[in-house]
């Protein structure tokens, strides 16, 4: 019943509850109730539900995780508005998030784009749960012959919504802008050999550990195919102040002796 009256205070307009609320079920009006403060955000956030039929669980990991910032809000870095047709590069730049997070790989200080690569294919669920809607995912180091030359693409997905392939570069360390001109290259090879007439122009994206902002702009400036640039985030498992409460691994062995 306090749920009930809360629930009738935010929202008293009678057409909004039972046009937009009325698409999901209770339990995630209530989280998005507790969880989301901004007005505007709950709206998102109720769409964003109905439109991808998310779990109670999955809604609140992609409001704990921040989607609406990284997705609505961010600074995104692409050249999509100048590669792009219309309305394929509004839908492309609102389906890239910055930064990306990926909490559920475990953490070392010495990976490699290898290790985070194929943790994430391991769980390629949660991969595609955080890359967004409508993403297929047709494999890892997928090998392209370019004039008898072997290349291999980090990461591969055909997206449903977009049409076209999207192809993924993971970098460890910060943005370089010869890496743009290499996942040009990689575009250029998916557009040649994979592509087919009904599919639209390949978009790339370079998911690097940080980047300059306006570094990245001008690399993408003259490149000739559509390439976003987003950071992504591997959270170790605990913060801090949290970690210090814990015993540590010689202190449990010492109990157990």
């Amino acid at each position: 019943l306090k749920y009930m009256a809360k629930f009738a205070e935010i929202y008293p307009d009678r057409e909004f509850v039972q046009t937009v609320s009325a698409q999901i079920p209770w339990s995630h009006n209530i989280a998005i109730l507790e969880k989301v403060k901004d007005p505007q955000q709950r709206i998102w956030y109720i769409e964003k539900t109905a439109e991808n039929g998310w779990s109670h669980n999955v809604l609140i990991h992609q409001i704990e995780s921040g989607l609406y910032q990284r997705q609505v809000l961010a600074d995104k870095v692409t050249n999509f508005d100048h590669r792009l047709p219309s309305p394929q590069s509004e839908l492309a730049v609102q389906t890239m998030k910055d930064p990306y997070v990926f909490d559920f790989i475990p953490f070392r200080e010495d990976m490699l784009e290898r290790d985070i690569e194929q943790a994430l294919v391991r769980d390629v669920t949660k991969l595609l749960l955080e890359i967004g809607t409508g993403f297929a995912f047709l494999g890892n180091q997928y090998h392209m012959n370019v004039g008898g030359d072997d290349f291999y693409i980090d990461l591969l997905f055909y997206n449903l919504n977009l049409r076209c392939y999207v192809v993924i570069e993971l970098k460890t360390g910060d943005f370089k802008p010869e890496y743009a001109g290499q996942l040009n290259f990689y575009l250029s090879a998916v557009d040649g050999i994979l592509k087919k007439e009904q599919d639209n122009p390949s978009i790339g994206l370079l998911l690097c550990k940080s980047k300059n902002n306006v570094v990245a702009e001008y690399s993408l400036k003259d490149i000739s195919k559509p390439i976003g640039v987003s950071e992504y985030k591997i959270t170790s498992s605990l913060p801090d102040d949290l970690e210090k409460q814990l015993p540590s691994v010689e202190d449990i062995q010492k109990r157990i002796k």
